[in-house]
């Protein structure tokens, strides 16, 4: 793993010694226990979460907040997951890649 903020004046201190097992897209990663899934996957050089829904560009961590929904990806079979705001846990299984469904309808194509 690479170097990791462990001790943050905000928030709680991450213990460097309890690690956790999980996987993304089927590849076996290790974190630590309640880091982010989006600190976890960034200290495994994962930099893609998902792709966008209408173009397939690349999406990734954004504000790491909760609020720009750029780091949506799939947890347990649960759609939508935001990775900055979910603590990792072993075991956990996430996935990402496809795109998500919307029910946003496109009209730019009708009023071109």
């Amino acid at each position: 793993m690479t170097s990791r903020i462990i001790h943050h004046p905000v928030l709680d201190k991450v213990d460097e010694t309890d690690i956790v097992s999980f996987k993304f897209n089927d590849t076996v990663l290790t974190g630590l226990r309640n880091e982010s899934l989006a600190a976890a996957l960034l200290a495994n050089n994962i930099r893609t979460l998902r792709v966008h829904e209408e173009s397939g560009t690349p999406r990734g961590i954004y504000c790491n907040i909760g609020h720009c929904f750029e780091c949506r990806v799939n947890v347990n079979g649960q759609q939508g997951v935001r990775a900055c705001l979910t603590p990792v846990e072993e075991g956990m299984t996430v996935s990402s890649g496809e795109k998500f469904l919307t029910s946003v309808k496109d009209w730019r194509s009708n009023n071109e």
